[in-house]
Protein backbone atom coordinates (compact mmCIF):
# COMPACT_ATOMS: atom_id res chain seq x y z
CA UNK A 1 0.00 0.00 0.00
CA UNK A 2 2.64 2.39 0.92
CA UNK A 3 4.32 2.00 -2.91
CA UNK A 4 0.69 2.62 -3.85
CA UNK A 5 0.40 6.21 -2.29
CA UNK A 6 3.90 7.47 -1.75
CA UNK A 7 2.84 10.58 -0.14
CA UNK A 8 5.45 13.19 0.81
CA UNK A 9 5.20 12.90 4.38
CA UNK A 10 6.65 9.69 5.67
CA UNK A 11 7.11 9.96 9.25
CA UNK A 12 4.69 13.71 9.28
CA UNK A 13 1.67 14.48 11.71
CA UNK A 14 0.61 17.53 11.79
CA UNK A 15 2.27 21.25 10.04
CA UNK A 16 0.82 24.71 9.62
CA UNK A 17 -0.75 26.71 6.87
CA UNK A 18 1.82 29.53 6.04
CA UNK A 19 0.91 32.75 8.18
CA UNK A 20 2.26 33.51 11.99
CA UNK A 21 2.07 35.78 14.77
CA UNK A 22 5.17 38.54 15.11
CA UNK A 23 7.56 40.31 13.35
CA UNK A 24 10.72 38.30 14.33
CA UNK A 25 11.54 35.43 11.48
CA UNK A 26 14.14 33.86 13.52
CA UNK A 27 11.95 33.34 16.53
CA UNK A 28 9.33 31.72 14.38
CA UNK A 29 11.67 29.68 12.29
CA UNK A 30 12.92 28.42 15.39
CA UNK A 31 9.31 28.11 16.75
CA UNK A 32 8.20 26.15 13.64
CA UNK A 33 11.38 24.00 13.29
CA UNK A 34 10.42 23.26 17.30
CA UNK A 35 7.13 22.87 17.08
CA UNK A 36 6.61 20.69 13.99
CA UNK A 37 9.94 18.55 13.11
CA UNK A 38 8.17 16.18 10.79
CA UNK A 39 7.03 19.08 8.35
CA UNK A 40 7.67 22.72 8.63
CA UNK A 41 7.06 25.28 6.69
CA UNK A 42 9.08 28.82 6.09
CA UNK A 43 6.64 31.07 8.16
CA UNK A 44 4.74 33.73 7.02
CA UNK A 45 4.83 37.06 9.43
CA UNK A 46 1.75 39.68 7.68
CA UNK A 47 2.57 41.60 11.10
CA UNK A 48 5.21 43.40 9.65
CA UNK A 49 3.34 45.02 7.06
CA UNK A 50 3.58 46.20 3.34
CA UNK A 51 5.41 43.09 1.71
CA UNK A 52 4.97 40.65 3.94
CA UNK A 53 1.57 40.23 2.96
CA UNK A 54 0.02 37.35 0.79
CA UNK A 55 0.09 39.35 -2.16
CA UNK A 56 3.58 41.61 -1.73
CA UNK A 57 5.18 38.68 -0.48
CA UNK A 58 4.69 36.61 -3.93
CA UNK A 59 4.69 40.18 -5.68
CA UNK A 60 8.48 40.51 -5.00
CA UNK A 61 9.55 36.96 -6.44
CA UNK A 62 7.36 37.99 -10.19
CA UNK A 63 10.28 38.85 -12.97
CA UNK A 64 9.54 41.38 -14.83
CA UNK A 65 6.21 42.61 -13.34
CA UNK A 66 6.74 45.62 -10.90
CA UNK A 67 3.73 46.20 -8.38
CA UNK A 68 3.45 49.04 -6.21
CA UNK A 69 1.11 49.51 -3.07
CA UNK A 70 -2.20 51.95 -3.76
CA UNK A 71 -4.58 53.02 -1.47
CA UNK A 72 -6.46 50.33 -2.51
CA UNK A 73 -4.24 47.58 -2.75
CA UNK A 74 -1.36 46.32 -5.06
CA UNK A 75 -1.33 47.39 -9.12
CA UNK A 76 1.10 47.35 -11.79
CA UNK A 77 3.60 49.63 -12.50
CA UNK A 78 5.74 50.96 -14.28
CA UNK A 79 9.33 50.29 -13.07
CA UNK A 80 10.36 48.32 -9.77
CA UNK A 81 9.79 50.70 -6.54
CA UNK A 82 10.16 51.21 -2.85
CA UNK A 83 7.32 48.57 -2.23
CA UNK A 84 8.59 45.69 -4.55
CA UNK A 85 12.43 46.63 -2.49
CA UNK A 86 10.79 45.89 0.85
CA UNK A 87 9.15 42.70 -0.27
CA UNK A 88 12.27 41.31 -1.38
CA UNK A 89 14.22 42.50 1.94
CA UNK A 90 11.80 40.54 4.38
CA UNK A 91 11.93 37.56 1.77
CA UNK A 92 15.70 37.48 2.17
CA UNK A 93 15.08 38.05 6.13
CA UNK A 94 12.77 35.24 6.25
CA UNK A 95 15.44 33.03 4.04
CA UNK A 96 18.38 33.63 5.76
CA UNK A 97 16.89 32.72 9.63
CA UNK A 98 15.77 29.32 7.70
CA UNK A 99 19.24 28.83 6.29
CA UNK A 100 20.87 29.11 9.63
CA UNK A 101 18.16 27.47 11.83
CA UNK A 102 17.71 24.76 9.32
CA UNK A 103 21.02 23.93 8.60
CA UNK A 104 21.71 20.19 8.18
CA UNK A 105 17.57 19.72 8.21
CA UNK A 106 16.84 16.79 5.83
CA UNK A 107 12.86 15.87 5.27
CA UNK A 108 10.26 17.23 3.52
CA UNK A 109 10.24 21.07 4.06
CA UNK A 110 7.15 23.53 2.68
CA UNK A 111 6.82 26.92 1.32
CA UNK A 112 4.18 29.04 0.66
CA UNK A 113 3.52 31.25 -2.57
CA UNK A 114 0.41 32.90 -3.80
CA UNK A 115 -1.46 31.54 -6.74
CA UNK A 116 -1.69 32.77 -10.20
CA UNK A 117 -5.08 33.13 -9.84
CA UNK A 118 -5.57 34.75 -6.51
CA UNK A 119 -2.64 37.07 -7.59
CA UNK A 120 -4.58 38.21 -10.92
CA UNK A 121 -7.66 38.62 -8.29
CA UNK A 122 -6.56 41.10 -6.16
CA UNK A 123 -3.52 42.92 -8.12
CA UNK A 124 -4.95 46.00 -9.56
CA UNK A 125 -3.96 47.10 -13.55
CA UNK A 126 -3.32 50.76 -13.92
CA UNK A 127 -7.08 52.03 -14.50
CA UNK A 128 -7.53 50.47 -11.22
CA UNK A 129 -9.56 47.42 -12.39
CA UNK A 130 -8.66 44.05 -11.17
CA UNK A 131 -5.75 41.96 -13.40
CA UNK A 132 -8.15 38.84 -13.68
CA UNK A 133 -10.29 41.14 -15.85
CA UNK A 134 -7.59 41.41 -19.19
CA UNK A 135 -6.42 37.95 -20.47
CA UNK A 136 -3.52 39.25 -21.83
CA UNK A 137 -2.21 40.80 -18.46
CA UNK A 138 -3.47 37.42 -16.96
CA UNK A 139 -1.04 35.76 -19.37
CA UNK A 140 1.89 37.71 -18.77
CA UNK A 141 1.36 37.64 -14.68
CA UNK A 142 1.01 34.01 -15.09
CA UNK A 143 4.56 33.44 -17.39
CA UNK A 144 6.36 35.87 -14.73
CA UNK A 145 4.84 33.79 -11.69
CA UNK A 146 5.78 30.56 -12.87
CA UNK A 147 9.64 32.11 -13.40
CA UNK A 148 9.97 33.83 -9.99
CA UNK A 149 8.28 31.02 -8.00
CA UNK A 150 10.46 28.68 -10.11
CA UNK A 151 13.66 30.67 -9.28
CA UNK A 152 12.43 30.86 -5.48
CA UNK A 153 12.32 27.39 -5.48
CA UNK A 154 15.99 26.89 -6.30
CA UNK A 155 17.04 29.64 -3.64
CA UNK A 156 15.52 27.68 -1.31
CA UNK A 157 16.90 24.79 -2.35
CA UNK A 158 20.66 26.07 -2.43
CA UNK A 159 20.05 26.78 1.16
CA UNK A 160 18.38 24.17 2.47
CA UNK A 161 19.96 21.32 0.04
CA UNK A 162 18.83 18.50 2.19
CA UNK A 163 15.35 19.19 2.04
CA UNK A 164 12.45 18.03 -0.42
CA UNK A 165 9.97 20.75 -0.78
CA UNK A 166 6.46 20.86 -1.28
CA UNK A 167 5.55 24.06 -2.17
CA UNK A 168 1.92 25.10 -1.58
CA UNK A 169 0.14 27.53 -3.78
CA UNK A 170 -2.36 29.24 -2.06
CA UNK A 171 -5.35 30.00 -3.95
CA UNK A 172 -8.24 31.90 -1.63
CA UNK A 173 -9.70 34.08 -4.55
CA UNK A 174 -9.78 30.95 -6.89
CA UNK A 175 -13.88 30.22 -6.16
CA UNK A 176 -14.51 33.71 -6.85
CA UNK A 177 -12.85 33.81 -10.05
CA UNK A 178 -14.65 30.94 -11.26
CA UNK A 179 -17.86 31.91 -9.62
CA UNK A 180 -17.77 35.78 -11.08
CA UNK A 181 -18.23 37.22 -7.69
CA UNK A 182 -14.96 39.53 -7.66
CA UNK A 183 -16.29 43.16 -7.71
CA UNK A 184 -15.49 45.50 -10.30
CA UNK A 185 -13.04 48.38 -9.89
CA UNK A 186 -16.65 50.44 -8.69
CA UNK A 187 -18.36 47.91 -6.25
CA UNK A 188 -21.57 47.98 -8.76
CA UNK A 189 -20.66 45.03 -10.10
CA UNK A 190 -19.11 41.79 -11.19
CA UNK A 191 -16.56 40.78 -12.75
CA UNK A 192 -17.31 37.91 -15.39
CA UNK A 193 -16.39 34.45 -14.50
CA UNK A 194 -13.22 33.26 -15.86
CA UNK A 195 -13.79 29.97 -18.15
CA UNK A 196 -12.66 27.23 -15.65
CA UNK A 197 -10.58 25.40 -18.86
CA UNK A 198 -8.22 28.99 -19.04
CA UNK A 199 -7.98 28.49 -14.95
CA UNK A 200 -6.73 24.93 -14.73
CA UNK A 201 -4.41 25.25 -17.73
CA UNK A 202 -2.72 28.27 -16.15
CA UNK A 203 -2.41 25.43 -13.09
CA UNK A 204 -1.41 22.71 -15.05
CA UNK A 205 1.47 24.55 -16.17
CA UNK A 206 2.54 25.60 -12.68
CA UNK A 207 2.29 22.19 -10.73
CA UNK A 208 3.69 20.58 -14.09
CA UNK A 209 7.03 22.77 -13.85
CA UNK A 210 6.67 22.43 -9.99
CA UNK A 211 7.07 18.76 -10.55
CA UNK A 212 9.67 18.64 -13.48
CA UNK A 213 11.88 21.33 -10.68
CA UNK A 214 11.68 18.18 -8.34
CA UNK A 215 9.32 19.76 -5.77
CA UNK A 216 6.07 18.65 -4.66
CA UNK A 217 2.82 20.66 -5.79
CA UNK A 218 0.39 21.40 -3.61
CA UNK A 219 -3.06 23.54 -3.73
CA UNK A 220 -4.27 25.02 -0.93
CA UNK A 221 -7.92 26.96 -0.68
CA UNK A 222 -9.60 27.85 3.00
CA UNK A 223 -12.47 29.10 0.98
CA UNK A 224 -16.35 27.73 0.62
CA UNK A 225 -16.97 26.46 -2.73
CA UNK A 226 -13.37 24.87 -3.01
CA UNK A 227 -12.89 23.24 -6.72
CA UNK A 228 -11.34 19.91 -5.32
CA UNK A 229 -11.87 18.21 -9.00
CA UNK A 230 -10.09 21.13 -10.37
CA UNK A 231 -6.83 21.57 -8.30
CA UNK A 232 -6.73 17.73 -8.71
CA UNK A 233 -6.71 17.37 -12.39
CA UNK A 234 -4.04 20.59 -12.46
CA UNK A 235 -1.79 17.97 -11.01
CA UNK A 236 -2.11 19.09 -7.40
CA UNK A 237 -0.32 15.84 -5.70
CA UNK A 238 -1.29 17.72 -2.43
CA UNK A 239 -4.83 19.49 -1.62
CA UNK A 240 -5.04 21.92 1.60
CA UNK A 241 -8.53 22.55 2.95
CA UNK A 242 -10.46 23.33 6.15
CA UNK A 243 -11.99 20.40 6.98
CA UNK A 244 -15.09 22.41 8.81
CA UNK A 245 -16.06 23.67 5.35
CA UNK A 246 -16.73 20.32 4.07
CA UNK A 247 -19.99 18.85 3.62
CA UNK A 248 -20.71 15.60 1.98
CA UNK A 249 -21.41 17.39 -1.54
CA UNK A 250 -17.28 16.95 -1.28
CA UNK A 251 -17.53 13.64 -0.29
CA UNK A 252 -16.93 12.03 -4.20
CA UNK A 253 -14.72 14.47 -5.28
CA UNK A 254 -12.46 14.28 -2.09
CA UNK A 255 -13.21 10.13 -2.54
CA UNK A 256 -11.53 10.73 -6.20
CA UNK A 257 -8.74 12.25 -5.27
CA UNK A 258 -7.92 10.00 -2.18
CA UNK A 259 -8.00 6.96 -4.75
CA UNK A 260 -5.05 8.75 -7.33
CA UNK A 261 -2.77 9.04 -4.41
CA UNK A 262 -3.73 12.89 -3.37
CA UNK A 263 -2.42 13.46 -0.01
CA UNK A 264 -4.16 15.99 2.22
CA UNK A 265 -3.56 18.74 4.34
CA UNK A 266 -6.78 18.98 6.83
CA UNK A 267 -7.42 21.85 8.66
CA UNK A 268 -9.30 20.84 12.11
CA UNK A 269 -7.96 23.38 14.34
CA UNK A 270 -9.82 26.29 14.37
CA UNK A 271 -6.93 29.15 13.32
CA UNK A 272 -8.55 31.71 15.94
CA UNK A 273 -9.67 31.27 19.34
CA UNK A 274 -13.31 30.90 18.94
CA UNK A 275 -15.91 29.00 17.65
CA UNK A 276 -15.37 27.16 13.98
CA UNK A 277 -17.64 29.31 12.36
CA UNK A 278 -15.31 32.29 13.71
CA UNK A 279 -12.20 30.22 12.81
CA UNK A 280 -13.25 29.25 8.93
CA UNK A 281 -13.19 32.94 8.68
CA UNK A 282 -9.83 33.87 6.57
CA UNK A 283 -6.85 34.64 8.63
CA UNK A 284 -5.09 38.34 7.98
CA UNK A 285 -2.43 37.17 5.61
CA UNK A 286 -5.47 36.21 3.13
CA UNK A 287 -7.82 38.62 4.43
CA UNK A 288 -5.27 41.37 3.13
CA UNK A 289 -4.49 39.20 0.00
CA UNK A 290 -8.09 39.83 -1.18
CA UNK A 291 -8.77 43.23 -0.34
CA UNK A 292 -11.67 44.84 -2.27
CA UNK A 293 -13.74 41.13 -2.28
CA UNK A 294 -15.96 42.19 0.93
CA UNK A 295 -14.07 39.73 3.01
CA UNK A 296 -13.86 41.15 6.61
CA UNK A 297 -10.76 41.35 8.83
CA UNK A 298 -11.01 38.66 11.88
CA UNK A 299 -10.55 40.20 14.86
CA UNK A 300 -7.51 39.17 17.19
CA UNK A 301 -8.44 36.88 19.38
CA UNK A 302 -7.65 36.80 23.03
CA UNK A 303 -4.69 33.80 24.27
CA UNK A 304 -7.05 32.10 26.02
CA UNK A 305 -7.42 28.27 25.05
CA UNK A 306 -10.43 27.58 23.48
CA UNK A 307 -11.97 24.63 24.50
CA UNK A 308 -12.08 22.08 21.11
CA UNK A 309 -8.35 22.30 21.50
CA UNK A 310 -8.33 20.26 24.87
CA UNK A 311 -10.04 17.87 23.28
CA UNK A 312 -8.10 16.01 20.46
CA UNK A 313 -10.53 13.49 19.11
CA UNK A 314 -13.31 16.25 18.89
CA UNK A 315 -10.82 17.91 17.05
CA UNK A 316 -10.42 15.54 14.47
CA UNK A 317 -13.66 14.24 14.25
CA UNK A 318 -14.84 15.85 10.68
CA UNK A 319 -11.91 13.75 9.25
CA UNK A 320 -13.06 10.44 10.54
CA UNK A 321 -16.29 11.17 9.90
CA UNK A 322 -15.36 12.11 6.54
CA UNK A 323 -13.20 9.09 5.80
CA UNK A 324 -16.28 6.90 7.10
CA UNK A 325 -18.68 8.34 4.66
CA UNK A 326 -16.12 7.65 1.84
CA UNK A 327 -15.65 3.55 3.01
CA UNK A 328 -11.64 4.17 2.48
CA UNK A 329 -9.08 1.56 4.39
CA UNK A 330 -9.05 3.16 8.16
CA UNK A 331 -5.03 2.04 8.07
CA UNK A 332 -4.61 4.62 5.03
CA UNK A 333 -6.08 7.46 7.18
CA UNK A 334 -2.79 8.55 9.33
CA UNK A 335 -0.39 8.32 5.59
CA UNK A 336 -3.09 10.13 3.64
CA UNK A 337 -3.76 13.02 5.71
CA UNK A 338 -1.82 15.54 8.03
CA UNK A 339 -3.72 17.76 10.31
CA UNK A 340 -3.37 21.25 10.34
CA UNK A 341 -5.42 24.57 11.84
CA UNK A 342 -7.79 25.78 9.28
CA UNK A 343 -5.94 28.79 7.98
CA UNK A 344 -3.01 31.34 9.30
CA UNK A 345 -2.43 31.55 12.48
CA UNK A 346 -1.54 35.52 11.97
CA UNK A 347 -4.37 36.16 13.54
CA UNK A 348 -3.57 34.77 16.84
CA UNK A 349 -1.61 35.43 19.89
CA UNK A 350 1.76 33.23 19.96
CA UNK A 351 0.14 31.16 22.84
CA UNK A 352 -2.89 30.46 20.92
CA UNK A 353 -0.62 29.84 17.73
CA UNK A 354 1.25 27.45 19.76
CA UNK A 355 -1.60 25.74 21.11
CA UNK A 356 -3.11 25.39 17.85
CA UNK A 357 -0.04 23.19 16.97
CA UNK A 358 -0.55 21.01 19.62
CA UNK A 359 -4.02 20.63 19.39
CA UNK A 360 -2.94 19.49 15.42
CA UNK A 361 -0.53 16.86 16.89
CA UNK A 362 -2.50 15.54 19.24
CA UNK A 363 -5.45 15.38 16.18
CA UNK A 364 -3.49 13.36 14.20
CA UNK A 365 -2.04 10.95 17.09
CA UNK A 366 -6.07 10.20 17.07
CA UNK A 367 -6.02 9.32 13.30
CA UNK A 368 -3.44 6.84 13.99
CA UNK A 369 -4.38 5.03 16.86
CA UNK A 370 -8.21 5.77 17.19
CA UNK A 371 -9.12 6.16 13.02
CA UNK A 372 -13.03 4.68 13.52
CA UNK A 373 -13.69 6.85 15.56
Amino acid sequence: MSEQYPYPWPDASATGVGSWPGEDPDEAVRTILGELPDLPHLPELPARGVGADMIGRTGGLLVDFPLEVQPSGWRVADSPGRDLARATSLMSYDLDALTEHAHGFAGTLKIQVAGPWTLAASIELRSGQRLVSDPGARRDLAESHLEGVLAHVAEVRRRVPGARLLVQVDEPSLPAVLLGSLPTASGYGRLPAVDRLHVEAALRVLFAALDDAGAVPAAHCCAAGVPIDLMRRSGARVLSLNALLLDRDHDEMLGTAVEAGVGLLLGVVPSLDGTPEEAARPSPATARGRHREGAGHPRRTSSARSPRLSDPAATVDPVRELWNRLGITPDLLSRAVVTTPTCGLAGASPGYARAALTAARAGARVLRDEPRG
